[in-house]
């Protein structure tokens, strides 16, 4: 057998390199790497609890006897389905949209939930990066959903 290690050039010297080889790439690679896909779940998770938030706000928006009722039951929706996706509750914010606007213009507007309205419920989640010190919030979700009014009101 000493032969062979002779022959392929392995010298006494160089027993468990590969162990510390192995270990720097894997500090180095591998730490790294698994930040990255933690980064990016938490961000998928954030776009994920904005569009179900903005679906089940839409919902219970377009349910309400009345705008006032409308506006709370969205509000307990939005936190419901924020906190189903395990993001934080207190950084969600619902507003509402114009028919055929986009996000962009929601804040302006309140809907009247007369028969046959339609608008738009827009659910924006801060989504927090982990390892990341609070004060860095600039990452957003925003979630749309159209509500047309006269779906959801009896005859």
């Amino acid at each position: 057998m000493s032969w062979l290690r002779s022959r392929l050039g392995m010298v006494a010297g160089q027993r468990g390199s590969a162990l510390v080889e192995f270990t720097f790439i894997a500090i180095v690679v591998f730490v790294p790497l698994i930040y990255i896909v933690a980064g990016f779940s938490a961000v998928q998770r954030g776009v994920f609890a904005s569009t179900a938030a903005a679906r089940e706000a839409g919902r219970a928006m377009g349910t309400a006897p009345d705008p006032v009722t409308g506006t709370a039951r969205a509000q307990a929706a939005a936190r419901l389905a924020v906190a189903d996706q395990s993001v934080a509750a207190t950084d969600v914010r619902v507003a509402y949209a114009p028919a055929g606007a986009g996000c962009d213009a929601a804040g302006g507007y309140a809907p009247t939930l007369t028969r046959g309205e339609e608008f738009s419920v827009c659910v924006t989640v801060t989504v927090r990066i982990p390892l990341l010190p609070e004060f860095v919030d600039a990452n957003t979700a925003t979630g749309q959903f159209v509500v047309e009014r006269d779906r959801y009101v009896d005859p």
